[in-house]
């Protein structure tokens, strides 16, 4: 059975300063690891995806994008974070959620923490491309 994975763009500031945040608040049993150094064909996805959107692996090997990944790392969380996790699954919240993430993701670079490296477009090395 796979761990369950939060993957996310190691090139952007804005995801890496999340990622931090995320890595605090997810138990020990869950890794939170940059795209760009993960062996993405065995968690079950493409470097293409990963450049899209954040990832979550469950431990069933399912994989989930943008705020649905976002709505599983926070319900994996516990606390607080299970009930705004649970919140952000529901319509329409679920639906706001994904507008929320679009334009997020499609504005990062202009966040706190973003950086330019988080517009541009990326290219995975070598051993990354599936």
């Amino acid at each position: 059975m796979p761990q369950p994975t939060l993957v996310f763009d190691g090139d952007c500031g804005f995801c890496t300063r999340s990622a931090e945040v995320a890595r605090r608040i997810l138990p020990a049993g869950v890794a939170v690891t940059a795209w760009q150094f993960a062996d993405l064909a065995a968690l079950g996805t493409t470097a293409e995806r990963a450049q899209r959107e954040a990832l979550w692996i469950g431990a069933d090997g399912g994989v989930s994008g943008g705020a649905t990944a976002v709505a599983r790392a926070m319900r994996a969380a516990g606390g607080v974070w299970l009930l705004l996790g649970w919140l952000f699954a529901v319509p329409p919240v679920s639906w706001l959620a994904g507008v929320g993430y679009r334009i997020v993701a499609a504005n990062r670079m202009r966040l706190p923490g973003g950086t330019p490296a988080c517009a541009a477009p990326h290219q995975p090395p070598p051993s990354a491309a599936v």
